[in-house]
């Protein structure tokens, strides 16, 4: 991929630390990975719904709903799968810096590719959470009807099915999506941010501390 050139980085007044503090919490970024029909989504909407509540500033990044405008140029061949991952932790590391809890939902199915998402932000504030469901359990689901599609040969590299999933080795949480409720699993997700999203303004009735 060529690089554009004669530009400079432009260093913002208003640092991340800053912007944290006027939120009264850390900002980070949490990746859920998995096959599609895992769960990510609904697990992230649900995350986020809890934090919201709680008084964190939070946005989930959807990778359907990335694919609707910014990788909406994307189809599925692995090169445009790799670039559509690249877009989404861009565009996850901006909303990090801006002070928001960002939940990235998206298959990423490549190990390289969130390796190279991870690299690109601060140590520890790239929190990996792979959704586990067995393709079986997923294309029982097929909650959006692509693996009929794929099955039947309407559509092709679906993963999972046509495409491999590369699964994640040394994640920071793995949730059992075929085993666990969503109640359950949103429980385990929260228990272990509870010591990355420190709030700052201890003294804010409007933020409270993750329980």
């Amino acid at each position: 991929m060529s690089k554009s050139t004669n530009i400079i980085w432009h260093k913002a007044a208003i640092t991340r630390e800053r912007r944290e503090a006027k939120n009264g919490h850390k900002s980070i970024v949490v990746w859920f990975t998995g096959l599609s029909g895992a769960g990510k989504s609904t697990l992230a909407h649900a995350v986020e719904d809890r934090l919201h509540d709680m008084g964190y500033r939070t946005f989930v990044l959807d990778g359907d709903n990335m694919r609707h405008g910014l990788s909406s140029d994307l189809l599925f061949s692995e090169n445009d799968r790799r670039e559509n991952i690249r877009r989404i932790g861009e565009v996850s590391r901006l909303m990090m810096e801006a002070g928001i809890v960002t939940l990235a939902a998206c298959i990423s199915p490549y190990r390289a590719d969130r390796q190279l998402v991870r690299n690109s932000m601060p140590l520890g504030d790239f929190i990996e959470i792979y959704c586990r469901a067995s393709i079986e359990t997923c294309e029982a689901r097929d909650v959006k009807g692509l693996y009929h599609k794929a099955r039947t040969g309407q559509i092709q590299n679906l993963t999972g099915i046509h495409s491999p999933y590369e699964a994640p080795e040394n994640p920071e949480m793995v949730i059992d999506t075929d085993k666990l409720s969503v109640k359950e699993s949103v429980e385990l997700v929260i228990n272990m941010l509870s010591g990355k999203l420190k709030l700052l303004n201890q003294d804010s009735d409007c933020f409270k501390t993750i329980k």
